[in-house]
């Protein structure tokens, strides 16, 4: 029985060991094969049945370049062999489902999709988190589910956690890292007069690597987003994310931002924040301290 799990490492991982359980194999025993080992005269003597039962296997694809007829003897040899392949190819993908199974585990990818997916493993956990404490470990970690559970595990030995929901606060205590700075959230909270949040999120995008050019660009592409959503909105009609979306050729996670912002605006603001970003730019391209000019432009989009 060939078992193909595919999408994230992590999930892939998980879903190989509790698909495996009902079958009554430990993923944890089995022998496994990747990088240079994937190939037939290593695999081989593993998919023939012993004494001690069936043959069972597995093969981890990761940064592998699946030989010429290796997934065809995994297919017909009988053995039970889950092979973890991230991103299969079609060929691949019809022949799980055409010789077993099929197992795909995609993991979220917007921060709000990563932030339910944390207060669901966490419910499963047992453990009350409130909304922002859901949100700071999204906002942490990203795309490294394990390292989110890693965190989530820790939580749950805390005393705190059977009183009621743990907050932010609390978990970025324990957790000991800082929120990335994002640079939608730091344009945001300028035009919308918070001048300290959008100080901070500069500060923690800068602490984090960020090219203070690279950024000024970002910002500037992000205002012309928000400029033409103004313009959309100044025809009179109701505009959704989703037409955003559609007009202004972009996803549906920057629209939604943009849009977010220019209900706050209208024409005269956004023609003078232009101008401020348009100073802004030729200060540090004439040699001016960038943080400094960054800042200086965070608070004048503010006021």
């Amino acid at each position: 029985m060939l078992l193909g799990f595919s999408g994230n490492a992590f999930l892939a991982d998980e879903t190989a060991r509790d698909v495996l359980h009902r079958r009554g194999l430990k993923l944890r025993d089995l022998p496994r094969l990747s990088g240079d080992d994937v190939k037939a005269e290593v695999a081989a003597p593993h998919l023939a049945p012993s004494l001690f039962g069936e043959a069972a296997l597995v093969v981890d694809l990761a940064g592998v370049k699946v030989p010429a007829g290796f997934m065809e003897l995994l297919a017909k040899s009988g053995a039970t062999v889950a092979v973890l392949d991230a991103s299969p190819t079609a060929t691949r993908l019809k022949l799980y489902e055409a010789q077993g199974e099929h197992h795909p585990s995609p993991a979220p990818s917007k921060p709000g999709e990563v932030a339910a997916w944390v207060a669901k493993r966490a419910q499963h956990m047992q453990l009350k988190l409130d909304k922002g404490a859901a949100q700071y470990l999204a906002e942490v970690f990203g795309s490294d589910l394990a390292g989110m559970t890693s965190e989530l595990n820790k939580l749950t030995l805390l005393p705190e956690q059977t009183a009621g929901p743990l907050t932010r606060e609390t978990v970025a205590r324990v957790v000991g890292l800082e929120a990335p700075g994002d640079s939608f959230a730091m344009l945001g909270a300028a035009t919308a007069g918070q001048t300290a949040e959008a100080l901070g999120q500069l500060r923690r995008l800068l602490s984090g690597g960020e090219d203070p050019f690279k950024l000024l660009g970002a910002v500037v592409w992000q205002y012309s987003l928000v400029a033409r959503c103004v313009a959309l909105q100044a025809g009179g009609e109701r505009v959704t994310d989703v037409m955003a979306a559609q007009r202004l050729n972009v996803k549906p996670y920057p629209a939604k931002k943009a849009l977010d912002v220019a209900r706050r605006l209208n024409e005269n603001k956004i023609r003078a924040h232009l101008g401020r970003i348009l100073e802004a730019d030729q200060n540090m391209k004439r040699g001016l301290d960038a943080g400094a000019v960054l800042e200086r432009l965070m608070v004048q989009l503010s006021l």
